[in-house]
C-alpha cells in the first residue's frame, strides 16, 4: 500500500475495536453488526497491509505478534479520538448560540437573558441579531427565533406569541395624535413604521384603505429604531406592544389607539429536530416559554 494512505477506516475500526474486546463477537455488538462482518473487515486489512493480524482458532483469535503492535497504536489512536469527541460534546454543551430577530432581540429578548444566565452560570450564551434567516443546519446557530407561521423543513417550532402591531407614541404626543384611527386625518406629527402594518391596521378597523405616502416621516431599517424615534417624540410608530410592553409600563410609550391589529404570523422558537433532546436546547425552550407567555399575559 502507498506509505500516504491509510487502509478503510471502517476495516481499522472493527480491527480496533475486536483487538480491545478481544475478538470479532464482542466487537460486533458494540458496532451494531455480525461477527461475519467484523470477520471480514480485518481480513480486507490484513489483504491490504499483507500480514495477519489474528490467529484464528476454531472458537477464539489471538493476536499475531504484528497484531499486537499495530493494536497498541490504534487503541491509543481511538482512546485520544473519544477524548477529543468527549471534550467537543461538552464544550458545545457549555455554549449556547442564539439567532434572533434584530427588533425582538434588542427591545425583549436581551434585557431578559441575564434571568436565564442566572438560572443556568454553567452555559455560556452568544446572541446574534440579524434580520436574515441564519442555517441551523450548518451548526453556526443552536437556536433561532423566527417570525412567520411556524413551518420549517427539519426544524421544530415552539410558538412564542402572535406578531401584533398597535399605534405608539412619546405621552406628549397623545393630543397631536387624536383621530388617528381616520386615515383621512392629517395629523400634527408624522407616522412612523411599516406602511403595510399600517394598511393591515387601518383596514382591520373597516377603512378601505390606508394612510397617503406623504403622512409619513423618516424611515428606519428596524421596528426598534421606529419606536426609538417615537419615544423621543419624532412621531406615533406602530410596534408591537409586547416587544415594547417595557416602554409602555415605564412611561416613555402610551398606546395612540387601543386596537392591535396582526398579519396573523407569529414569533416562534425554532431549533433542528435532530436536537430536541439537547439539554441546553430544553432549558433554553422551557424558559423562553415561560417568559413569552408572561409578557403576552401582561400585554393582552
Amino acid at each position: 500500500m502507498a506509505t500516504t494512505g491509510l487502509p478503510s477506516l471502517i476495516a481499522i475500526r472493527a480491527f480496533e475495536a475486536a483487538a480491545r474486546l478481544g475478538g470479532f463477537a464482542p466487537a460486533a455488538r458494540e458496532l451494531h453488526t455480525t461477527a461475519a462482518a467484523v470477520s471480514y473487515h480485518v481480513r480486507q486489512l490484513e489483504r491490504e497491509l499483507g500480514i495477519d493480524l489474528f490467529q484464528r482458532y476454531a472458537q477464539r483469535v489471538e493476536l499475531t505478534p504484528a497484531g499486537a503492535l499495530l493494536a497498541a497504536d490504534a487503541l491509543s489512536a481511538f482512546t485520544t479520538l473519544r477524548a477529543g469527541f468527549a471534550r467537543a460534546i461538552d464544550a458545545d454543551q457549555t455554549r449556547l448560540r442564539i439567532t434572533a430577530l434584530p427588533s425582538l432581540g434588542t427591545a425583549w429578548l436581551a434585557p431578559r437573558l441575564g434571568r436565564f444566565r442566572a438560572l443556568h452560570p454553567d452555559l455560556r450564551v452568544e446572541l446574534d441579531l440579524s434580520p436574515d434567516l441564519r442555517d441551523l443546519a450548518g451548526g453556526g446557530y443552536d437556536i433561532a427565533i423566527r417570525n412567520g407561521h411556524g413551518s420549517w423543513p427539519g426544524l421544530n417550532a415552539v410558538p412564542l406569541f402572535p406578531s401584533l402591531f398597535t399605534p405608539l407614541c412619546a405621552p406628549r404626543l397623545a393630543d397631536a395624535v387624536r383621530g388617528l384611527d381616520d386615515p383621512a386625518i392629517q395629523l400634527r406629527v408624522p407616522l412612523l413604521g411599516r406602511p403595510d402594518w399600517w394598511e393591515i391596521w387601518y383596514r382591520d378597523l373597516g377603512h378601505a384603505t390606508g394612510p397617503v405616502t406623504d403622512r409619513f416621516g423618516t424611515t428606519f431599517s428596524a421596528e426598534y429604531l421606529d419606536i426609538a424615534a417615537a419615544v423621543a417624540g419624532h412621531g406615533v410608530a406602530i410596534g408591537s406592544p409586547i416587544l415594547f410592553a417595557a416602554d409602555i409600563a415605564e412611561g416613555r410609550l402610551v398606546r395612540a389607539h387601543p386596537h392591535a391589529a396582526t398579519d396573523g404570523r407569529a414569533f416562534w422558537l425554532a431549533y433542528p429536530a435532530a436536537r430536541q433532546r439537547s439539554g441546553k436546547i430544553v432549558a433554553f425552550r422551557e424558559w423562553i416559554t415561560a417568559e413569552a407567555s408572561a409578557s403576552s399575559a401582561r400585554s393582552g
